[in-house]
């Protein structure tokens, strides 16, 4: 059974940093292709980025190009998301996802 578990939300300032993990099992962790999407309030399911197997390629959608940095590490099964230079519009659920499977998602608050 998939299970991916995201964490490390939170509330933060405009400015702020977060870094949020999601903890992989059930699943060939370390020769999968992963993403982040997200889900801001009222709107649609978005992609964020995508990482290759071996965390040598990587991209990321226009809104958070410069911004967030996504990351593995194949030994621990963890994949993350740092998010810097926090906008109000990057208020959502961020959710990590192996196709179509996806966790139950860390709340993001971007507030002053």
């Amino acid at each position: 059974e998939v299970q991916l578990v995201e964490s490390g939300g939170g509330l933060v300032q405009p400015g702020g940093s977060l870094r949020l993990s999601c903890e992989a099992s059930g699943f060939p962790f370390s020769n999968s292709v992963m993403r982040w999407v997200r889900q801001a309030p009222g709107k649609g399911l978005e992609w964020v980025s995508y990482i290759n197997s071996g965390g040598g390629s990587t991209s990321y959608a226009d809104s958070v190009k410069g911004r967030f940095t996504i990351s593995r590490d194949n030994a621990k099964d963890t994949l993350y998301l740092q998010m810097n230079n926090l906008k109000p519009e990057d208020t959502a659920v961020y959710y990590c996802a192996y196709g179509s499977e996806r966790g139950q998602g860390t709340q993001v608050t971007v507030s002053s």
